[in-house]
């Protein structure tokens, strides 16, 4: 497919891009990237995974400086130096984590940094009363009516993202970007954000939406432009470019769903291998919509889904990181309630998180211990396992998996990603799980080390092991699985067989199926 730039007519943007380009050392994360946004629209920005949306936005809100290219506002050219300059030019950036300060006032976050004064010139005190006048002014712009004395902590996540909106406001800004706000919100606070982004859209603001749900951006969009491998694909009306047509920009090439495929995806699955886990109507309110699913010993069950389909979130309720507030969860024929991680060890569950670094190692530790930590994790704080027993494990994960270290004393921060990886697996392999969840288990690492683990994965299967794999890379999915559960926007639309190709995942994603 050709994609051909779309122009919405004759209006001057707001905010225009041409050429933007940032390298990293020797990593090139934009190039040549053109942006327009105009006022009264909200503007999508899609993109998988590293396709450039988060360096942009940086470029925007002066975290970063471009390193070629020219930005213009309101026809002039500009180049924000700092987030701060960025906002006293009027543009204001909404995160997904809302960057504000919990233990202060909701009018103080509206005005932090900016307290109104009163006194001789204006220079004696904080003008408490005009400040929370004004505060409650902007929060009825957006229809929202609250105690704006009260700490931002006493309120959900989905005021405290209207607080950071009002915020933008305060500072007039022309210019609106959102990152994701909708991840941490159930559907009737998505919709009740939708209904103040109309209304900023009708006043004569631009938005520029980021999202990796695509019903939201054609709910609520007026453009979309598509960024991939840093470089721009192109900027079309939303309601010109179908779901299909958004994924192939997004992925590169044309999605056709294989009918066969699709017709045999309730085809058996298994069946000679008895049922470890069920999961019906399993779901958490702004993270998974109800599912059914069913996991077979000796089975790779294979994830599909865009980066924000649900993938990682119904890991963690599985795991029990995240709490499930619907369905039943069944495994080895017994109801359970998974309340915490500690449970889902007790159960024979092992998980190897996303992000590795964050929640799977702890830097400082060596390599024996991380590999331990399990372990001893599930049979608690007595008794210890030995120092001699903690070694023979981790020298046999470390030839088993080949991880390359000087020792197991090691810490395990000094190791390569690829390294870290394996030790992760190799803790998980010491408890002797039934399920393994895998999140990205390749995310970062080389094609040797990624061959490596994906041989272990195909190993550990054949030996009765049930294994969940969530990979960005959709070819890894499909070569891996033995099946495919499709996801989008946080729900299950449905399942492929083994052997289905990566097009038929993206068809289903896009809803063809």
């Amino acid at each position: 497919m050709t994609y051909t730039q779309q122009a919405p007519g004759a209006a001057t943007p707001v905010l225009e891009l041409s050429g933007v380009a940032k390298q990293f050392g020797t990593v090139r994360a934009l190039s040549g990237v053109n942006l327009r946004l105009f006022a009264g629209e909200v503007h999508a920005l899609m993109g998988q995974n590293g396709a450039g949306k988060s360096t942009l936005i940086k470029v925007l809100t002066g975290v970063y400086q471009a390193d070629q290219g020219d930005m213009r506002l309101g026809g002039k050219s500009i180049r924000a130096t700092s987030t701060l300059d960025a906002q006293r030019l009027g543009i204001s950036t909404v995160y997904q984590e809302v960057n504000l300060c919990p233990n202060l006032s909701v009018a103080e976050n509206i005005f932090a940094g900016r307290y109104p004064r009163k006194g001789l010139a204006g220079a004696w005190a904080i003008d408490w009363a005009r400040m929370q006048r004004e505060a409650r002014a902007l929060l009825a712009r957006l229809n929202l009516d609250i105690d704006v004395t009260q700490t931002l902590a006493s309120y959900s996540v989905a005021v405290q993202q209207m607080v950071a909106i009002a915020r933008g406001l305060s500072i007039s800004a022309q210019v609106l970007i959102l990152d994701e706000p909708t991840s941490s919100l159930d559907d009737e606070e998505v919709e009740r954000l939708y209904g103040v982004l109309r209304q900023l859209r009708d006043q004569g603001m631009a938005i520029l939406f980021v999202t990796h749900f695509l019903d939201q951006v054609y709910a609520l969009c007026d453009r979309i432009t598509v960024l991939r491998n840093g470089e721009l694909v192109g900027e079309y009306p939303a309601a010109e470019l179908g779901h299909n047509a958004l994924i192939a920009a997004m992925v590169g090439r044309e999605m056709v769903a294989n009918p066969a495929q699709v017709a045999g995806a309730s085809a058996d699955v298994k069946k000679e291998q008895a049922v470890l886990l069920q999961a019906r109507g399993l779901a958490r309110a702004g993270s998974v919509k109800p599912l059914d699913l069913t996991l077979h010993r000796g089975e790779v069950v294979g994830l599909g889904g865009l980066l924000g389909s649900g993938r990682t979130e119904l890991a963690r309720v599985l795991f029990g990181l995240d709490q499930s507030d619907a369905g039943e969860l069944i495994i080895n024929d017994s109801p359970v309630k998974m309340d915490s991680p500690a449970e889902a060890i007790r159960l024979g569950l092992g998980l190897c998180p996303e992000d590795r670094k964050a929640e799977g190692i702890i830097g400082e530790l060596s390599v024996r211990e991380n590999i331990a930590l399990a372990l001893q994790a599930r049979q608690g704080l007595w008794p210890c396992i030995s120092r001699a027993k903690q070694v023979e494990m981790a020298e046999y994960y470390v030839k088993t998996l080949g991880i390359k270290t000087s020792n197991i004393e090691a810490p395990i921060g000094q190791l390569s990603g690829g390294n870290q990886q394996k030790a992760v697996l190799g803790r998980w392999l010491a408890t002797k799980p039934s399920l393994l969840i895998l999140d990205e288990p390749t995310r970062g690492i080389d094609i040797a080390a990624k061959q490596e683990i994906m041989n272990e994965i195909l190993v550990l299967a054949k030996e009765g092991m049930a294994v969940l794999f969530i990979s960005s890379e959709m070819e890894e999915v499909v070569r891996l699985s033995d099946r495919i559960v499709v996801m989008r926007d946080r729900a299950k639309v449905g399942e492929l067989p083994g052997g289905t190709d990566d097009h038929a995942v993206y068809a289903m994603i896009a809803g063809q199926a």
